[in-house]
């Protein structure tokens, strides 16, 4: 590194040695202009002599400012510059995030110099040979011009495009210069992201600590707050709370989400760091930005927290297929199912789109409780043993377990038998009963089955027992026997079927009652 500076502090002596000279040179065209000027003839001869002077004197700036960069590395109006500038609102109000924009720009100052630098010296490159290609012009016509008017022509000419070529050269090898000392004292990424990381965090470190002790001191108190609440006043946190302990709890809740925001803006204020203090802005314009079109929304969740919305507690809302019972509205709200002894816990922000009603006397909750039997209308039978928000499961006569998805089992149309249940059971008999069919015969066949039902056991159980005539079909008068039994029989339903069907046939052994079979006639047509 040692060489790559001492050639560098070479080359930059060694063009300071030449911008002094053309610095030297401009001021001393400068006052021979200016002597022209005052012995000049004419307003128009004045008037080209100002403009020539006007322009060297542009050079000569740009020649002092290179010279004053190169040297000490930065120039005075830098630091003298002064600008009076009208209030502006919107100017002022993104004033406040100058300091994170002037961050990063010094993060890449050292880039964008370079970039700079490079674009000088593409330029003067591109205008050298212009230079050389017209003083190369001007020594051809001086070499063959003998003319002396003419050759003092050519000659000033030549001149000044030699004054330019120098000051054009003198620019490019500047802003050679100045590039090797960028390159020299560049730093790899790694390194320049260790440095920065590590000069932030030395300065801002603290502050940033002091900010997150500050939210989560905000967050402490106002749990402590809270539970001080709950503890000391009846029923704060509650089901069907008054208004004004919710807007309590509101008002504590929207207090800790402010001074958690301020605490740090806050302390960035008072430390005077600029920057973490437009950071924090800018986040804060960001979010309410993003936060503008949920308003609206945020404003019935408002309305729901104070139980004055669309949904209140105690009520009944319909939610995912089931009907549930709001038992508490907070930040998160609480939902059950009385039958189904289920709950559920949903953010307040779900219940926006839902309307509840309030609760009537003996409507249900669901088609059946756990350990119930039931049966589906594409005839399955079960005891329900499992029952959930997504899933419903039924254990089969013989141990088989069958698993729907609730809304399944509710299109199913399930009908409960642990409540009552009744059973439907027909024989038929031959016309040669047809007296006794609808007078007889049905009080025996009733007084069979009684018998038979209370013989194994289930007499307790039955509530009703009918027999009547049914119809009469093409082949046999047709018997109903209607038996209602109690739930607790609901396991038996296929087995208390069967039974009924074999007393009606015991009934017709014993009674000599013929069970007559369909039968089918042929006609044979007659031939012609």
């Amino acid at each position: 590194m040692q060489p790559v500076l001492e050639d560098a502090s070479l080359a930059t002596v060694s063009t300071l040695r030449t911008l002094v000279s053309l610095s030297a040179d401009l001021r001393a065209d400068i006052q021979k202009l200016n002597r022209q000027a005052v012995k000049a003839e004419t307003a128009a001869e004045k008037q080209q002599i100002l403009t020539q002077i006007e322009k060297l004197s542009t050079d000569l700036s740009a020649t002092q400012r290179n010279i004053e960069e190169l040297a000490a590395g930065a120039h005075l109006d830098s630091i003298r510059t002064t600008t009076e500038e009208t209030f502006d609102f919107t100017r002022e109000l993104f004033s406040l995030l100058e300091p994170a924009i002037n961050e990063m720009k010094d993060m890449t100052s050292h880039v964008r110099q370079k970039a700079e630098q490079r674009e000088k010296i593409a330029y003067f490159e591109a205008r050298v040979p212009i230079t050389e290609t017209a003083i190369s012009n001007l020594n051809a016509l001086l070499a063959d011009t003998q003319e002396k008017e003419l050759r003092q022509a050519l000659t000033d000419l030549q001149t000044n495009w030699k004054k330019q070529d120098t000051f054009l050269r003198a620019e490019l090898q500047s802003a050679r210069v100045q590039l090797a000392k960028l390159e020299a004292s560049e730093q790899t990424l790694a390194e320049a992201s260790e440095s920065y990381l590590k000069s932030f965090y030395q300065n801002r470190g603290r502050y940033l600590g002091q900010a997150l002790l500050a939210v989560v001191a905000v967050l402490l108190l106002s749990r402590l707050l809270m539970k001080a609440l709950v503890r000391f006043v009846s029923g704060f946190q509650q089901a069907n709370r008054p208004l004004r302990l919710r807007l309590v709890d509101l008002g504590i809740r929207l207090l800790t989400v402010i001074l958690a925001i301020a605490g740090p803006m806050v302390i960035f204020y008072l430390a005077e760091d600029w920057l973490l203090f437009s950071l924090g802005l800018l986040l804060l314009i960001g979010i309410g930005l993003g936060l503008r079109q949920a308003v609206p929304r945020y404003w019935h969740q408002v309305q729901l927290f104070l139980n004055v919305g669309t949904v209140r507690e105690g009520e009944r809302v319909l939610y995912a297929g089931l009907p549930w019972r709001v038992r508490q509205i907070n930040v998160y709200t609480m939902l059950d199912n009385p039958d189904l002894g289920i709950s559920q816990r949903l953010k307040i922000d779900d219940l926006v789109d839902l309307r509840s009603r309030p609760l009537h006397r003996n409507e249900p909750w669901f088609p059946c409780r756990l350990n119930d039997w039931v049966r589906l209308d594409d005839g399955s039978r079960g005891k329900l043993v499992g029952v959930s928000q997504e899933f419903v499961e039924l254990v089969e006569r013989g141990g088989a377990h069958k698993t729907l998805t609730t809304q399944d089992f509710l299109n199913h149309a399930p009908l409960n038998l642990s409540v009552n249940f009744r059973l439907k059971e027909s024989i038929g008999i031959s016309y040669d009963l047809q007296h006794e069919s609808v007078t007889t015969v049905p009080e025996l066949l009733r007084a069979h089955v009684e018998r038979r039902l209370a013989d194994e056991g289930y007499a307790d159980q039955l509530l009703n027992l009918r027999v009547e005539f049914e119809r009469a079909a093409e082949s046999s008068l047709n018997l109903v026997i209607i038996a209602d039994f109690r739930g607790e029989l609901a396991e038996f339903y296929n087995r208390l079927r069967r039974s009924l069907q074999r007393y009606a046939v015991e009934a017709c052994t014993a009674h000599g009652w013929e069970i007559p079979f369909t039968q089918i006639t042929l006609h044979k047509a007659t031939s012609p």
